[in-house]
């Protein structure tokens, strides 16, 4: 999944550094985040996601604004408390609208 990650900087030194620091786990984590969606269509917040691929969510939460970005999965309209207790927007992934599974 090519998104460009290593361009999300503030272009101070730190924000370019980390950012290309995450872009070599980028790819990753975000086939991580599509594939767990993927597996619920029951359909997931960040923090559930998080809780379910065992990954802190600083790592995760910005691949769900890239796979949003790239059309790969999509805001339901639902909303769930997180574990904040704050309303959480749930994800759904586009795959599961394509196989006949809409929610």
């Amino acid at each position: 999944m090519d998104y460009h990650t290593e361009q999300n900087h503030r272009s101070v030194d730190t924000s370019v550094e980390a950012a290309a620091l995450a872009a070599n786990n980028a790819s990753r984590l975000r086939r991580l985040v599509l594939e767990t969606l993927c597996e619920h269509p029951e359909n997931l917040t960040v923090d559930q996601t998080c809780a379910i691929a065992r990954h802190a969510r600083y790592s995760l939460q910005p691949r769900f604004t890239e796979l949003r970005k790239m059309g790969l999965i999509r805001d339901t309209g639902e909303r769930r408390h997180n574990v904040s207790g704050a309303r959480a927007r749930v994800w759904r992934a586009v795959w599961l609208d394509q196989q006949g599974d809409v929610a």
